[in-house]
């Protein structure tokens, strides 16, 4: 948090714990991923009496970590694949600090190389972190961009990308695409598929079907609107081991209750200020507040089961929610190592269908260890936005991991695994009007999640810690407890002069 210009939303007031309620309110929390974490850890260290339920064996959610076995019986760690913890994550990197103050679970990477299918490559190493010196930097050392692309920019039209007001550029750019809104400000071909399809494929989301606005927020987090730089982290180690068996250790210590492999089937208004809620065996817990923080498929499937749970519309609007396309997470334990001087982390754009490379071994524990023992690596491949996972696919990975990383090629392949998903929320042109918010029609009913609707500068990881926060201080609200403070970027560009011209931005909305 060394950012000088970061943004404090500072908590509600209220009593410093529920312990001197006269009778201690109990909440539920619905799906164990960051959200759900974050609104349980909230709520819990206020006193409420936390019931965490979670359909899959572990916590963590699509942050998830587990372990498998290979075929000589020994364990290697698993996850969904490769997440970048930005030092613009305020609100997710405060809950870990519950867990270990000094955030000692991350290692830092200095550089995330993009390279290109003409062999140009873009690098954040060494960028300055002074809004706009860094995009200004970025740009003019960049192989893809000139100064004569600088001088071809549209920069009226450019002008929202460092003028960011949120909710405000939701409004004004959210019915366009991404792709659109890019070609229609000039913005040099070659470019846009290394400087901005990383932002892109962060949502799972080619350009076509990402929302303009969600582009040109990401560009506010991570270029114009933070001082923090470009730099992330990584886990040290598998996400189970190095965030969230200590944090389960945490909840339970502040008598959370949780509950593993249980899925909720459905959440009943009891009318009376109450909800029920019954999960797949019949079981049921009787609740004063309740937290869906699921991703998009099971929220649905929980409110369709819940046929008395809030009104039409916002029923409606859950029903609209969609997820975006596939991916694709292949990971392969290797019988040799790959160069020394392959970076931990390499994005790739025209190289269709690989979207980025991980060498696991570089950062997280098990995959060292596991190399180190064996003389061997852990690669990982990862395909966003795709139809299905097919073998062709797999082939077409595995070729373009040849071709990029050619001391691969006569590698054996000791194990190997390949996930597809369709879970991640959609945020697509035209979404944002109609997405739910935190807070719903029901009173003591709130959401959560990197899907709902907060109008704050979050996205991915972090969006889905603020809008647990979010959740958790709207239910303290309703008891009359204290919330918790949320911090963000700033909430809008920077600059008052680029501020002033996107002001004139033909048919822009204000709200």
């Amino acid at each position: 948090m060394s950012d000088t210009r970061r943004v404090l939303h500072p908590a509600a007031p209220g009593l410093p714990n529920a312990a001197q309620l006269p009778d201690r309110p109990t909440v539920a929390v619905i799906g164990g991923g960051i959200a759900g974490l974050s609104a349980a850890a909230a709520l819990a260290e206020r006193g409420v009496q936390v019931h965490l339920f979670e359909r899959q064996s572990y916590l963590g959610g699509r942050v998830g970590g587990w372990t498998e076995t290979l075929p000589d019986g020994s364990s290697v760690a698993m996850n969904r694949g490769f997440h970048a913890f930005f030092r613009q994550y305020y609100n997710l990197r405060n809950l870990l600090r519950r867990i270990d103050s000094e955030l000692s679970m991350f290692s830092p990477l200095d550089d995330y190389p993009l390279v290109d299918a003409n062999g140009r490559r873009d690098t954040f190493r060494g960028l300055p972190r002074t809004p706009p010196f860094n995009a200004m930097a970025f740009a003019l050392r960049s192989p893809t961009f000139r100064l004569r692309d600088l001088v071809r920019l549209d920069a009226k039209a450019a002008a929202p990308l460092a003028a960011v007001s949120v909710p405000e550029t939701y409004w004004q750019l959210d019915d366009i695409d991404a792709e659109s809104f890019l070609r229609d400000i000039n913005f040099p071909v070659a470019a846009r598929h290394l400087a901005f399809e990383v932002f892109s494929r962060s949502f799972f989301t080619r350009p076509e079907a990402l929302s303009a606005a969600e582009l040109a927020t990401m560009f506010h987090i991570y270029f114009l609107g933070s001082s923090e730089g470009l730099v992330f982290d990584v886990a040290a180690a598998n996400f189970d081991v190095a965030l969230w068996q200590p944090l389960e250790r945490y909840l339970r210590g502040h008598d959370a209750r949780i509950y593993l492999e249980t899925a909720v089937r459905s959440v009943t208004d009891d009318g009376d200020g109450s909800f029920t809620v019954t999960d797949d065996s019949g079981a049921t817990v009787s609740a004063d507040g309740v937290v869906l923080a699921t991703e998009v498929p099971a929220l649905q499937h929980i409110v369709a089961a819940s046929p008395g749970l809030g009104d039409g519309e916002w029923r409606g609007q859950i029903g609209d929610l969609g997820s975006a396309a596939p991916f694709v997470v292949r990971r392969l334990w290797l019988d040799r190592p790959v160069n020394d001087d392959r970076p931990a982390f390499l994005g790739t754009g025209g190289l269709p269908p690989l979207d980025n490379i991980s060498v696991l071994n570089r950062y997280e524990s098990e995959a060292a260890s596991w190399a180190q023992r064996t003389g061997g690596s852990v690669v990982e491949l990862h395909a966003y936005s795709v139809a299905e996972d097919t073998p062709e696919l797999r082939s077409q990975l595995d070729a373009r991991l040849f071709e990029l990383y050619p001391e691969t090629a006569a590698a054996g392949v000791v194990h190997e695994s390949t996930l597809c998903r369709s879970d991640c929320p959609r945020l697509g042109p035209g979404d944002f009007a109609n997405r739910p918010t935190v807070a719903t029609s029901l009173d003591g009913l709130v959401l959560a999640g990197d899907g709902i609707r907060i109008d704050l500068p979050v996205a991915l990881m972090e969006r889905a810690a603020t809008t647990g926060l979010a959740a958790a201080n709207t239910l303290l609200g309703r008891f009359g407890v204290r919330g918790h403070d949320l911090y963000t970027v700033p909430v809008r560009g920077r600059s008052a002069v680029l501020r002033g011209l996107a002001d004139r931005v033909e048919g822009r909305v204000r709200t």
